[in-house]
């Protein structure tokens, strides 16, 4: 399984901004501006927190586990990969939907003067930082469930058979 790449997830975030942003401008153009909701960041932040919960509990277990205190529970390692999975995968939606309020969020800081569009920015502020937290979160629990390096053993080589 491949880490996540921070310059992917800005690439991600970058681009949809972009799109978005020029959406933004298109889409005022010919009328109004779609709504920013306020459940997003709401939504992106309970992800953050489900992610930073999850992680938490995997480094306790992990913890206990390794100092082999008498009870602890062991961490079952597929369902640490599907956790890290979840963690990738949320990280890349969450790139991806910070980009898209971002874009729209700085299109917004041009009428800040228009009480409706200056809500709608704070929304769109708020959900790029549960975005953050989200892409946060993710690289915690990766962190967390990483495996030792083997070559650590074998001086960097494989063991001859």
């Amino acid at each position: 399984m491949k880490q996540l790449r921070i310059r992917t997830l800005a690439a991600v975030f970058v681009v949809a901004g972009v799109l978005s942003w020029a959406g933004a401008r298109l889409w005022n153009a010919v009328g109004t501006l779609p709504r920013v909701p306020l459940a997003a960041p709401i939504v992106l932040a309970l992800i953050a927190i489900v992610l930073l919960a999850t992680g938490l509990s995997l480094r306790a277990r992990l913890k206990a586990q390794r100092e082999r205190r008498p009870g602890a529970k062991g961490v079952d390692p597929l369902m640490a990969a599907r956790a890290v999975v979840f963690g990738q995968a949320s990280a890349l939606v969450a790139a991806l939907v910070a980009g898209m309020y971002g874009g729209t969020g700085v299109f917004l800081l041009e009428s800040l003067e228009v009480p409706a569009r200056r809500d709608q920015a704070i929304y769109a502020g708020f959900s790029v930082l549960a975005g953050f937290g989200v892409i946060a979160a993710a690289f915690f629990l990766e962190r967390v469930c990483k495996l030792p390096e083997d070559d650590e053993h074998h001086g960097g080589t494989a063991p001859v058979a």
